[in-house]
């Protein structure tokens, strides 16, 4: 590797001993004079080019730059938010919208994504969200953010998130739970929480669900982000739908990343018409997020999803289900068989057959996704490092990193599962390397394989969303146990996430209802649709399929 210049400043801060020390950390010591000098001039070279670089004014992409809106870009918190949905709310109108796909339809954005000018929380404590002590002010537009407003939607706010966006549950934000609006004191489903949460109350309230006057207004449609099924599991916990689509299908540029493989964002809705008009406003290539690749369409090229979704309603289709995901270890009988026996009745029932595909390497898909992942994540999420592909970061977004006492003590209170990430990518990454992620990237291939042989055969395959119906919140007091708020969210991800190193797309669907452990409620259950890379409209049309069967969340109290 070359080197840009040789440096003649004589008061540079790197001495002999910095060198030293940096060798030392290398597991090496310098013991002869002119290495020595070489590699300290190489040192005090490398310093000077990163100093001049870390002198220039810094520069944001004008693809990022704010949309001009009609008034002012303004905030205010909601005077209702009793289930704590909302961050901060908004009234954002584009000037001069591209179209009217969205018009008049209210958005809620995931409080992980940038909306120019509002606060910006990560789901996190201001102290760690920047090095000022302050929730930072966005200063860009992610681009989804900017193709909703061009499509002439009205931006109504940022919808609460999980801390650092890592949980697939809803207790675990700074400015605390997140309820479910079918049950108070039960998870919402994590991390877009406040996103599902904004759409289901809407559902809630016409099904004549009492406590929801402190609510607050809820949303048209939302925006959500997925790494291991934070889409699709708030979305099966609350009755709604919720798409994550093939990975790079839309734009990740300006929404916080957990690991570039696995970083998905997507809409959410109470219907499939509203899904797929926002996939045709969000999808494609924006020429600035390394996650798309030459399979991503360009804009002009992106489909008609509305018109995809209602052709050839009279085809017959081929649905698998995965007979794996309906025994595996922590999904419950009884939402196996609420899954197993709506898709059987309702796809049947639409003209649809259905029958068992045995993908035995889809057990094994957690732990791949676990080995692929988290020897990065804890850098790369919550320390902000830059990942090895060219991207364009939130100029906004400076966390605090490394882990100290204090983000240790606040974490274990509100996220123990933020400190569990940090320790395994230290202990993992000790023990065994690059090794075992390098074998588990291969074996994403291999699950990818697995998943297009079924392909082969089923126009969709057909799983749980989540293992059992949402739990309620932990003891979330200074004195909560640690381990108590862990176990609720282990295996919780085990349907959903092995897609998410694959990059297929799939979708929860509402598909019916079931008791809670006490017997004191009743809450949704989803289904997952899975489809072929890059066949969305495949998967809109299967769920339109289910619909016309009589699938669908149907009402509580049947």
């Amino acid at each position: 590797m070359s080197i840009v210049a040789l440096t003649d400043d004589t008061s540079s801060s790197v001495t002999v001993n910095v060198l030293q020390d940096v060798a030392a950390r290398n597991n090496v010591k310098i013991t002869n004079k002119d290495d020595e000098d070489a590699f300290l001039l190489f040192l005090q070279s490398a310093d000077a080019t990163a100093a001049a670089v870390d002198k220039l004014p810094d520069y944001i992409d004008p693809r990022l730059s704010p949309v001009p809106t009609v008034d002012e870009r303004k905030w205010w918190k909601a005077q209702k938010n009793q289930l704590n949905a909302w961050s901060h709310q908004t009234k954002l109108v584009a000037v001069e919208p591209k179209s009217d796909l969205l018009k008049g339809r209210s958005i809620a954005i995931k409080d992980n994504m940038s909306v120019a000018g509002i606060p910006y929380t990560c789901g996190t404590f201001p102290q760690f969200a920047s090095r000022t002590g302050q929730y930072p002010t966005s200063v860009i537009d992610a681009t989804v953010v900017r193709r909703i407003l061009e499509a002439g939607a009205t931006i109504v706010g940022t919808s609460t998130c999980e801390n650092y966006s890592m949980t697939p549950l809803s207790y675990t934000s700074a400015s605390g739970p997140v309820h479910n609006p079918w049950l108070h004191g039960y998870n919402t489903g994590g991390s877009s929480s406040g996103s599902a949460c904004l759409l289901a109350m809407n559902i809630a309230r016409e099904q004549g669900t009492s406590g929801l006057d402190g609510a607050g207004d809820g949303v048209d449609i939302a925006m959500g982000g997925d790494q291991a099924g934070s889409i699709r599991l708030p979305a099966s916990y609350t009755g709604i739908y919720g798409f994550k689509p093939t990975h790079g299908l839309i734009p990740y540029t300006g929404i916080a990343p957990l690991h570039p493989m696995i970083d998905h964002c997507g809409p959410m809705a109470n219907s499939l018409e509203d899904l797929a008009v926002m996939l045709s406003v969000l999808a494609g290539y924006d020429g600035l997020d390394a996650r798309m690749t030459p399979e991503s369409p360009l804009r002009a090229a992106v489909k008609d999803y509305t018109k995809e979704l209602i052709a050839n309603q009279g085809e017959s289709l081929k649905i698998g289900l995965i007979t794996e995901s309906f025994s595996a270890p922590m999904t419950t009988s009884r939402v196996s068989s609420i899954v197993r026996d709506a898709a059987i009745k309702h796809f049947s029932n639409a003209g649809s057959t259905v029958s068992d595909v045995s993908v035995q390497l889809h057990s094994l898909g957690p732990a791949i996704w676990t080995a692929a992942t988290r020897t990065h994540m804890a850098t790369l999420a919550i320390g902000s490092r830059t990942p090895d592909v060219l991207t364009h970061s939130m100029p906004h977004f400076t966390p605090k990193w490394p882990l100290d006492q204090e983000m240790y003590d606040l974490l274990r209170t509100y996220n123990p599962g933020v400190l569990n990430v940090i320790f395994g990518e230290t202990f993992l990454t000790e023990k065994y390397g690059p090794e075992v992620q390098a074998k588990a990237h291969r074996h994403v291939f291999e699950l990818r394989a697995a998943y297009d042989k079924a392909f082969e055969e089923y126009d969709v395959l057909i799983t749980p969303t989540a293992p059992d119906v949402a739990p309620p919140h932990p003891d979330m007091g200074p004195n909560g146990n640690v381990m108590e708020k862990i176990k609720l969210a282990v295996g919780t991800t085990g349907q959903t996430c092995p897609f998410n190193v694959t990059g297929h797309p799939a979708l929860s669907v509402p598909c019916g209802w079931a008791d809670v452990a006490s017997g004191k409620g009743r809450l949704p259950v989803g289904m997952q649709i899975i489809g072929k890379r890059w066949d969305e409209a495949g998967v809109l049309r299967a769920a339109k399929a289910f619909e016309r069967g009589g699938g669908g969340l149907g009402s509580r109290n049947s």
